[in-house]
């Protein structure tokens, strides 16, 4: 997941151009492909033999356009490109003719990011939806269709604005970390977010090195956490024949400190002890196992009451 190209003023949202084509040779290096949108979207329940890369690019700022797109055009590197309504043709942010010829290219896809990218998970439900549907409208308006594909502002959603975004759209992004294996939710799919900060070659190297850790289920189902429910109650179920579980450790930022996490694994479930309460408005947790075949990987964020 990007965001900004060549905007070092925004060092957390912003990638350097010289560092982005770095990472592009890096996957090439290690012959791995760029999966286009439309592949992704008719193979998801296959299983998969061989990794591939799906670049998404979140906010459709102007440096995204004038940067980042002429070197993705002229490589047909795919990707999809997710953008706010409201936000279009606004100083910073790319107009309707460009985002018209962005995705007439096949490589090219452009993905719902609601209306205002405000932050929806504080809105009541009819405010929420109302946001989804004008977005959707706009679309339609000015690109003649709605996107297949959403993205969630700051990665927040409840269970309600979920299951609101599955009757609407076919696939929906979070920002928390992991890979998509076949187990995945389609609404509630795993991103890197790759920065400045995060994005230096050597981490970069190890992310499109890693495999999925696959799971069964997850408790809490809501990621929206109520005050009263802070922290919340974590299993993690996985499949009964996956192997080298004991492996595992967890790392989560509860208390606003990342730290290891205490976990107990019984048979196939791994229950989480969170060590305070989540302060931030977001709270996350990242877990990782050394298996045989390398290491693998997935995250989880959690949205948290602030009223």
């Amino acid at each position: 997941m990007y965001h900004r190209f060549n905007e070092d003023r925004y060092p957390s949202t912003n990638i350097d151009m010289e560092i982005f084509k770095k990472q592009i040779l890096l996957i090439k290096n290690e012959n791995i492909s760029f999966i286009n949108a439309n592949d992704f979207r008719s193979n998801f329940n296959t299983p998969k033999v061989k990794k591939k890369i799906l670049l998404t690019i979140d906010d459709g700022f102007t440096s995204f356009y004038q940067n980042a797109w002429p070197y993705l055009k002229e490589n047909k590197i795919p990707f999809i490109l997710f953008v706010s309504t409201e936000a279009v043709g606004k100083h910073g942010y790319m107009n309707w003719d460009q985002l018209k010829e962005i995705e007439k290219e096949e490589f090219a896809f452009i993905g719902n990011h609601s209306h205002s990218h405000e932050y929806l998970i504080d809105y009541n439900f009819n405010k929420f939806k109302k946001d989804i549907d004008t977005s959707i409208e706009i679309f339609i308006e000015n690109i003649g269709y709605n996107p297949l594909f959403f993205s969630y502002p700051f990665g927040e959603y409840s269970l309600e604005q979920k299951k609101y975004i599955s009757t609407k759209f076919e696939f929906a992004f979070g920002q928390h970390s992991g890979l998509i294996d076949i187990n995945k939710d389609k609404y509630e799919l795993a991103r890197f977010p790759i920065n400045e900060k995060y994005g230096d070659l050597e981490r970069f190297s190890f992310l499109i090195n890693l495999f999925p850790l696959e799971y069964k289920s997850i408790t809490p189902e809501d990621k929206y956490i109520l005050k009263n429910k802070n922290p919340p109650q974590t299993i993690i179920e996985f499949f009964e024949e996956q192997k080298n579980l004991e492996k595992i450790n967890c790392f989560s930022d509860e208390g606003n400190k990342w730290d290891k996490s205490n976990i107990t694994l019984i048979k196939n479930k791994l229950y989480i002890q969170f060590r305070d309460k989540f302060n931030f408005r977001r709270g996350r947790i990242n877990c990782s196992l050394n298996d045989d075949i390398g290491w693998r990987w997935f995250g989880m964020q959690f949205s948290i009451e602030q009223n």
